[in-house]
């Protein structure tokens, strides 16, 4: 990926998002893509249960195929809400400003997360300088804790920059990566701490066969996203769906215990991590 100034990125000409209808009848709520598609939409729906009970109305759970045709779902009106993750989010907001991030998950008492980095527990990598010179695997281009943090505030501030000091390597999805690590097809990788952890709980990940080399500092945290064209009274119900959520079930699959408001000013921190990465943005698949 080319590094040039963010600023340039920014400066191509959004396009507005235009959703069918300010009180459509069904609403389209996109989930990240960040583990598998079957697996996301079969947890999300004591979601989709609670929603329609909560508005009235039918509402369809979506998971696009990576984080660029969610952004541009988006931007084309082609979603009502979307669970952004923070980076995926800052990308849609450069090309659809209408856009409107209103709730954000809260764990254990804070609505931030951390990125973990990590590695074969049999392999050769033993702590970030063993990096150099190998492979590291991260997963969506647009994934805050599974490569925008990782590669700015872990990886280029221990001096070690992608495609010079170490090869890159996309894998898409946060579970890809930790596969891809326990099975050595990648000495280390990094990904979302949340979910690694679930991985682990759920035994698709062997704590045993992968070691910790690195950690984020605090991540805001996914934020809940609307179209900002909506009837206000549905904008209304639509937080309160998520800000007054309490059902421990549909909670769990967010990997989170409530959610809390939030604005765009809390993703100012991902805006300036991009700048350290001299990030352009028309070079990413968002």
């Amino acid at each position: 990926m080319k590094r040039r100034s963010l600023i340039a990125g920014l400066a191509t000409l959004p396009i507005m998002a235009h959703a069918q209808s300010r009180d459509p009848q069904r609403l389209r709520v996109a989930l990240l893509p960040d583990e598998n598609a079957s697996t996301i939409i079969q947890n999300a729906q004591p979601l989709r249960a609670h929603l329609e009970r909560a508005l009235s109305r039918q509402v369809e759970i979506v998971v696009t195929t990576d984080y660029s045709s969610m952004i541009e779902a988006m931007r084309f009106g082609r979603i009502e809400v979307a669970y952004f993750g923070p980076f995926s989010y800052v990308l849609a907001k450069s090309r659809a400003p209408g856009i409107e991030p209103f709730a954000v998950g809260v764990e254990r008492g804070s609505p931030t997360y951390q990125s973990v980095m990590i590695a074969q527990a049999s392999g050769q990598v033993r702590e970030l300088a063993d990096i150099r010179g190998r492979p590291f695997g991260f997963g969506d281009q647009a994934s805050t804790s599974s490569h925008l943090v990782p590669r700015a505030t872990i990886l280029q501030r221990a001096g070690l920059i992608g495609g010079r000091d170490y090869r890159v390597v996309h894998l898409g999805t946060h579970d890809a990566v930790a596969r891809a690590v326990q099975g050595g097809q990648v000495p280390a990788g990094a990904l979302s701490k949340p979910i690694l952890d679930t991985l682990v709980r759920r035994g698709t990940i062997d704590a045993t066969r992968i070691i910790e080399i690195g950690l984020s500092e605090p991540i805001p945290n996914y934020p809940m996203v609307l179209q900002g064209n909506l009837s206000d009274a549905l904008k209304a119900a639509i937080r309160s769906a998520f800000l007054d959520l309490r059902d421990a079930e549909v909670l769990r699959s967010f990997r989170v215990e409530g959610f809390a408001s939030t604005n765009d000013e809390a993703y100012n921190v991902l805006r300036e991590t991009a700048r350290l990465l001299e990030l352009d943005l028309s070079q990413m698949r968002g």
